[in-house]
């Protein structure tokens, strides 16, 4: 209550609403997120004291992902990888012309989603280190490999084709100079490429660019009336409600877990949220996903609220920033000379309870302020294509030399631009390049950590009693996978 009092006065009210508006409007612009975000405000916070910059953080914070929610659905253009998901029935329905309607369910999704984890981070913060400490090099590299195969086996109706671009995603996640070795890989003797690949280069480029290149080229004979499909309601219906509600359950709970677990972020989760419900839907009489699933949105967005929650309460409780946001602002607590962990709360309970306080007023902002301009958002369709991709184009340009500053980099993401484009037109899925990506790093260096500790002994990946549950997992997930593979088939045959 303490820390209600702290946040509810009017200029940390005010800090709360900025953030939120802020987090929210970059995360709009394609390749802009919440991170790059937090890292523009560092330098202009030094006069707010510590309470009022982080309040203005953490509003910042959940607002990119309510941002970059948004343009997933309506453009098909996520900011950050964390939205991803959300693109594959989101935007579905958006073209279906309940744009309104997926921008409601992605709100009050991320509402729950934010809300039950900030719920659990207030009362179990102390015992967030349990859950952590159980987790080695090879846990991390059985999770990653988990992730590999199970979305290359998933997300595409062709394994090979999935495999194929999840080779491709490790590949970009190779290149650079070798952090062990020293020695440069994949480089081509380019200096520019030394520093390996941006993931925000890569994230931009294969969603947002080349969705741009392939519009374009079926522009004379795929001629949408976007005109006429924009228009909706923007609430749920009872019906949608009860379909959605599920959903959302079951991503708040995928979400919590990796909210402690450094894994990269709200990624991970909120593929395995969208996999359990694709997964749960070929059960279905009538498969509703690949036509616009609702469930299919639900359960991604409540699973990266929920992460990004309990990321919060692991930075203040550990000290550990699970993603790139929570390691900025990390950054941040030293620079105001405090560290976080358990002596935070000890030290400066005022900062950390007003902090925690403002979650809850975060979520109630970003509800009242994405609810009520659902529609207003959705009529961004009505732009005509040719300016709207356009202007997509732009800001991806912006995007990317922002957060680098080097002209190298637009040449790698018209590249890279063109490779989405190719794969989109081929029929190959993105999500395993962009899991590739993303993890590709954490199970490179879990493999080389376990076996440096274990003198080269293979073994030492297989034997813990957590690796066995997840490979033991993923057997079960390969095998339901086969098995479906094949009824298709047979009844195919038939």
């Amino acid at each position: 209550m303490d820390g209600f009092a702290g946040a509810l006065t009017p200029m940390n009210l005010l800090w709360v609403v900025v953030g939120c508006l802020l987090g929210t409007a970059v995360g709009v612009m394609p390749g802009l997120g919440s991170s790059m975000a937090v890292a523009l405000l560092l330098p202009m916070t030094f006069a707010l004291d510590p309470t009022a910059a982080f309040i203005l953080f953490a509003g910042v914070y959940f607002g990119g992902l309510f941002g970059d929610s948004t343009m997933a659905i309506l453009m098909n253009t996520p900011g950050q990888a964390s939205a991803i998901a959300s693109t594959f029935e989101g935007h579905k329905m958006a073209l279906d012309g309940r744009a309104p309607q997926a921008l409601a369910t992605a709100a009050i999704g991320a509402f729950i989603g934010g809300i039950i984890a900030s719920t659990i981070v207030v009362f179990f913060a102390p015992k967030l280190a349990e859950l952590s400490s159980y987790f080695g090099p090879a846990e991390y590299f059985a999770l990653a490999v988990f992730a590999f195969i199970a979305t290359s086996s998933v997300v595409s109706e062709s394994v090979p084709k999935g495999l194929a671009a999840l080779v491709l995603g490790l590949g970009f996640s190779t290149v650079g100079i070798d952090s062990v070795t020293g020695t440069q890989r994949f480089t081509l003797g380019a200096p520019q490429l030394f520093e390996g690949i941006s993931l925000i280069t890569v994230t931009v480029a294969i969603l947002a660019l080349g969705e741009v290149f392939h519009v374009a080229s079926r522009a004379r004979r795929d001629k949408r009336d976007l005109k006429t499909r924009s228009a909706g309601r923007p609430w749920l219906k009872w019906a949608e409600f009860k379909e959605a509600a599920p959903a959302w359950g079951r991503g708040t709970v995928i979400g919590l877990p990796f909210g402690v677990i450094p894994v990269g972020g709200s990624e991970v989760p909120t593929f395995m949220a969208f996999d359990v419900e694709r997964r749960l839907d070929r059960r279905r009489r009538f498969p509703k996903f690949g036509k616009g699933a609702i469930r299919g949105l639900a359960a991604p967005e409540a699973a990266g609220n929920s992460t990004t929650g309990m990321a919060m309460g692991a930075l203040l409780a550990l000290g550990l920033p699970v993603s790139a946001t929570a390691a900025i602002m990390l950054a941040a607590f030293r620079q105001y000379g405090l560290q976080p962990g358990p002596l935070l709360f000890d030290r400066n309970p005022d900062l950390v309870w007003a902090l925690l306080a403002s979650f809850f007023i975060a979520m109630v902002v970003l509800l009242i302020i994405n609810l009520p301009f659902a529609q207003l958002w959705s009529k961004l369709l009505l732009i005509p294509q040719p300016y709207l991709y356009a202007g997509i184009a732009l800001f991806c340009g912006l995007g990317v030399y922002a957060t680098s500053g080097r002209v190298f980099d637009l040449l790698l993401l018209l590249v890279i631009g063109v490779v989405g484009f190719l794969m989109r037109r081929y029929g190959y899925p993105l999500a395993p390049l962009m899991i590739g990506m993303v993890l590709g790093p954490l199970a490179e260096t879990s493999v080389r950590d376990a076996l440096l500790s274990s003198d080269g002994d293979y073994s030492a990946l297989i034997d813990s009693p957590i690796t066995w549950f997840i490979y033991g997992l993923l057997a079960l997930v390969l095998a339901f996978t086969v098995r479906a593979a094949v009824v298709k088939r047979s009844r195919q045959d038939i």
